[in-house]
C-alpha cells in the first residue's frame, strides 16, 4: 500500500471520526443562528450529502483496504494469536512455503503451576492401555493414555498395541516407539513403568478390572466412573483406547498431549534411520519435494462407499471388501462424492497440484501400500508429475526387514512426509491429522488438504473451460486449505490436528 492510500485512509478515518463525534453527531439539524450567511436546510443537505458518500465510499474500498491495513498492521501492530492475520490473505500464495509461517512456533513447556508428579507406591494405582486401530491411531490413544494417568494420578504402564486390526501387524511399543526415551521425556509429567510389578499382581485379589469408557469422554467422567474403580482394584485395564478423552481440555493438559505426541513418542532407532535415508535421497535428487499421501488402498475405496469409474469389476471387488465391516451403512456413490466424503483418484491429485502451480520436473513422494488398479491408476498421476518414488522404489534391500510389519512401514512413510517441504493429504484420516497437527507445531509447514467438496464438481466440469480458468478456480477454492496459520482457530476440530494451545507467535518488529 503506498503513501496516497494512507493518506486516503486517514481522512476516511478522520470523516468517521467526526460522524461520531458527540460534538457532531446531530450536524444535520443544528441551529440556523451559528451559520447566519448559509440557508439553514441547504447546509444540513449538504453535510448530510456528505456524510453518506463517504460511508458509500468506505463500503465500496472496505474489501481493498482492509487487505491492505492487515498488510500494515502485521508489521506496526501487535495483536493476539490468530487475530494478525483473521481471513485476510490477499497476497498471491506461495505453493512451497506460507510467508507467514515464521510468525510462529510450537510451545508446550510445562507451566509454573504444574504439580510434580508422586512416587509410584503413592499413586492411585497402574493404568493398563490396549490401544486400537493402525499406527496414527494408536498413536492418539497412547498421547491421551498419558494425558488420563495424569488427570487419575496414576502409574502408567507402557500401552499395549493393537494386534488384531484389518493390519495384522503384532509389533509391540519398543518395536516402533523408543521406549526408554518415552518414559525418560515424560518423567515429570506422569510416572510410566513397562509392566506392573510382581509383588503388585501378587497381592491382587482379583485379575485387573478391564472396562471400555466411552469415546470423547471429559475429565470429570474419569474422575466420577473411573477412579473409584482404579482405587478399589488398584490396576485397570481401559480396552480400545482410541480418541476416548475430549477434545477440549485444561491448556496445561493440551500442552502435555503435545509433549507426548511431538516429542515422547520417537520412533526406534532403525526405523528413524531408514525414514532419514529416505529423505536424504529425495533431498538430493531435488532441492525440495512434495510427499502426497495417497490414500488409495482398496481397503479405504472399500470403506468410503465411493465409485472411481471402474465398472462392474470394481463394484464386486470393493464389494466384498466392504462386507469386512458389518455395521457400515448403504451409501449412494454419487451423493458421497457430491457431498466431498471421497478422495481423489491420483490423476486429480495431479490436476490439483498443477492447478495450483507446482511444474511438472517436481519431485513427488508418495506415500501409500497398495495402491488399487496398480500402475494403470497411478499413470495419469505419472504423466503430470514424471519424477514420483515410494520407499520401495527408494530403499530396495534395507525395507525388506520391515515388509512384514505395516505400522513399521507406516512409520516410515511419516518420518518421509513430516520431512517434506509441502505434505498433501487425500484423505484426512489419522495420519493426515497427525501430521497436520505436526507440521503446524513445526511452524507451519505446508500442508494442502483437498477441499473435495468444490474440487469434485470443478473436476467434472474441468472439460467445459481452458486450463487458466481451472487453475485459477482450484486456486479459489484451496484458499482456507493450504496450511496457512489463520486456519487454526482455538477450539477448532481435532486437536491432534489443530493443536492451537501448543503454538506461540514471535513478537513483531518492523521490517
Amino acid at each position: 500500500m503506498g503513501v496516497d492510500k494512507v493518506w486516503r485512509f486517514s481522512l476516511l478515518s478522520t470523516n468517521l471520526a467526526l460522524l461520531h463525534h458527540p460534538s457532531t453527531k446531530n450536524a444535520c439539524w443544528r441551529s440556523p443562528a451559528k451559520f447566519p450567511r448559509r440557508k439553514p436546510i441547504a447546509l444540513s443537505v449538504v453535510v448530510c450529502g456528505l456524510m453518506l458518500f463517504v460511508l458509500g465510499l468506505i463500503s465500496l474500498l472496505t474489501g481493498h483496504m482492509a487487505s491492505d491495513l492487515e498488510w500494515y498492521s502485521r508489521r506496526f501492530v501487535q495483536r493476539t494469536f490468530y487475530s494478525r492475520l483473521n481471513g485476510f490473505y490477499s497476497d498471491p500464495v506461495d505453493v512451497w512455503q506460507s510467508q507467514y509461517s515464521g510468525y510462529y512456533y510450537g510451545c508446550s513447556e510445562r507451566g509454573r503451576h504444574f504439580a510434580p508428579i508422586v512416587r509410584e507406591h503413592l499413586s492411585n494405582g497402574y493404568l493398563l492401555i490396549a490401544t486400537s486401530g493402525g499406527l496414527n491411531q494408536q498413536r492418539t490413544g497412547i498421547t491421551d493414555a498419558v494425558v488420563v494417568a495424569r488427570i487419575l494420578n496414576a502409574t502408567l504402564v507402557v500401552p499395549e498395541l493393537d494386534h488384531q486390526s484389518y493390519w495384522k501387524d503384532d509389533s509391540d511399543f519398543n518395536n516402533i516407539f523408543d521406549v526408554n526415551w518415552f518414559v525418560a521425556y515424560l518423567a515429570k509429567d506422569v510416572r510410566i513403568v513397562k509392566k506392573v510389578p510382581n509383588k503388585v499382581m501378587r497381592s491382587m485379589e482379583k485379575t485387573p478390572y478391564t472396562m471400555r469408557v466411552p469415546r470423547k469422554s471429559e475429565p470429570e467422567y474419569y474422575l466420577d466412573q473411573v477412579l473409584p474403580i482404579l482405587l478399589r482394584r488398584r490396576v485397570l485395564q481401559l480396552t480400545k483406547f482410541d480418541y476416548r478423552l475430549a477434545n477440549n481440555l485444561d491448556e496445561e493438559l493440551q500442552k502435555l498431549r503435545c509433549r507426548v505426541n511431538y516429542h515422547a513418542l520417537r520412533f526406534t532407532k532403525p526405523i528413524r534411520g531408514l525414514g532419514q535415508r529416505l529423505v536424504m535421497k529425495m533431498k538430493k535428487m531435488a532441492d525440495r519435494f512434495i510427499a502426497v499421501h495417497l490414500r488409495f488402498e482398496p481397503d479405504m475405496l472399500a470403506f468410503s462407499g465411493c465409485y472411481f469409474g471402474g465398472g462392474e469389476k470394481e463394484r464386486r471387488e470393493l464389494g466384498e471388501i466392504r462386507k469386512r465391516w458389518t455395521t457400515l451403512p448403504d451409501l449412494s456413490p454419487d451423493e458421497e462424492r457430491t457431498r466431498g466424503k471421497c478422495p481423489l483418484s491420483p490423476h486429480e491429485v495431479g490436476l490439483m497440484l498443477r492447478a495450483l502451480g507446482f511444474a511438472n520436473d517436481t519431485y513427488i513422494y508418495v506415500a501409500s501400500g497398495e495402491i488399487y488398479g496398480g500402475d494403470e491408476t497411478m499413470q495419469p498421476l505419472k504423466a503430470l508429475f514424471p519424477n514420483i518414488f515410494t520407499k520401495e522404489m527408494l530403499a530396495d534391500e534395507e525395507l525388506k526387514p520391515f515388509l512384514p510389519f505395516s505400522s513399521r512401514l507406516a512409520a516410515i512413510d511419516y518420518i518421509v512426509c513430516d520431512e517434506s517441504d509441502v505434505f498433501v493429504t487425500n484423505n484426512n484420516g489419522n495420519m493426515a491429522k497427525i501430521l497436520a497437527g505436526r507440521r503446524r507445531y513445526m511452524g507451519h509447514k505446508r500442508t494442502i488438504r483437498p477441499n473435495t467438496k468444490k474440487l469434485t464438481a470443478l473436476m467434472m466440469a474441468r472439460d467445459k473451460m481452458d486450463w487458466d480458468t481451472f487453475a485459477r478456480k482450484v486456486q479459489e477454492c484451496q484458499r482456507g486449505f493450504m496450511g496457512e496459520p489463520d486456519e487454526m482457530r482455538p477450539g477448532r476440530g481435532e486437536f491432534h490436528e489443530y493443536p492451537s494451545s501448543c503454538v506461540c507467535e514471535k513478537p513483531i518488529v518492523d521490517e
